[in-house]
């Protein structure tokens, strides 16, 4: 397992009430991954929900954007304990992307380019609460940050904003995906301090 991480500049102590628990805020955006970055072009890149009955919505990239782009202003938390403020993102709400599957499971295995995974209570990822992420900060999402489209859950430890995002699959239980079969939380709220088994 390799974890490439760079660009953290270091820990300012901060009292803001918008920090979790255990977090520091900072100004610089540090780069986590684990493997190489894949490098996948827009002209490749789709997004696929699959529901138990195998029936597989699917969106090429100009497709994605013809669904409604928002602009969202929040906060990230990461869980090696650092938090930025007030980053600008835009995405597409999964809302959306949602309307016309049926399911009747309530979980959710998210799956990226590169083999990454991460799985989600379906309830995280509704109501205003997650989107398919194509800019932040006012640029196209660079690939270490997981362009061209991440997910982008910000409730949640950041781990659970799957980069390179190209699909979810429907689960009946919460089985884990990748961090979480390595000790991580299986929902990973920075609040409650979720950050391991």
């Amino acid at each position: 397992m390799t974890v490439i991480n760079s660009g953290f500049g270091g820990r300012g102590g901060s009292s803001d009430p918008r920090l979790p628990p255990g977090q520091t805020h900072v100004y610089d955006w540090p780069v986590l991954s684990t493997g190489p970055t894949p490098n996948v072009d827009e002209s490749r890149w789709s997004f696929t929900i699959t529901t138990e009955d195998q029936v597989a919505h699917r969106w090429n990239w100009s497709e994605l954007q013809e669904v409604g782009v928002e602009d969202i202003v929040t906060d990230i938390h990461c869980v090696t304990h650092w938090s930025k403020l007030d980053m600008a993102w835009r995405g597409v709400p999964i809302d959306r992307l949602f309307e016309d599957v049926e399911t009747s499971y309530d979980y959710v295995m998210v799956r990226s380019y590169g083999g990454y995974t991460t799985n989600l209570p379906l309830e995280d990822l509704l109501d205003g609460q997650a989107w398919v992420a194509t800019e932040a900060e006012g640029e196209p999402l660079r690939p270490e940050h997981g362009g061209p489209a991440r997910l982008l859950v910000p409730h949640l430890y950041f781990w659970k904003s799957a980069k390179w995002v190209r699909g979810m699959e429907m689960m009946p239980s919460d089985d884990p995906g990748f961090w979480e079969q390595n000790g991580y939380h299986l929902r990973g709220d920075p609040w409650r301090e979720e950050r391991y088994w």
